[in-house]
């Protein structure tokens, strides 16, 4: 089975993104069989910076990112979509893609489910 999560909101503002991966990383530990892809366009692509500073007791996108990738997840971010926030060469964490939004038709037809935030 594939899942994709498509997160369109900004990691801090609303719970948006943070719901979303916590999705991600409960389908990782509880189905780990499943592949899971997180898709970040418009100001979701700000989910990727990395050196998120967050208070302590405060969730951190960045960290729950890294977690989920470190399981398996796929993160792909549209490009146009940091070209438009200036964030092309901000730079991101680790296992991020940049990818385009022929690849995220792709990804939508491929799955088996789709999630969007």
């Amino acid at each position: 089975m594939k899942i994709l999560i498509i997160i369109n909101e900004a990691p801090y503002g609303t719970e948006k993104a943070f719901n979303a991966l916590r999705i991600a990383n409960q389908l990782n530990k509880d189905f780990p069989e499943t592949e899971v892809v997180i898709f970040l366009m418009a100001d979701g692509v700000n989910c990727a910076i990395l050196n998120q500073n967050t208070p302590n007791g405060y969730y951190n996108i960045e960290r729950m990112l890294k977690l989920s990738t470190r399981k398996g997840t796929r993160l792909l971010l549209c490009g146009s979509c940091l070209e438009a926030r200036g964030l092309k060469s901000v730079e991101l964490v680790e296992q991020a893609e940049i990818s385009t939004m022929a690849e995220l038709t792709k990804e939508i037809t491929e799955s088996d489910k789709v999630l969007t935030f």
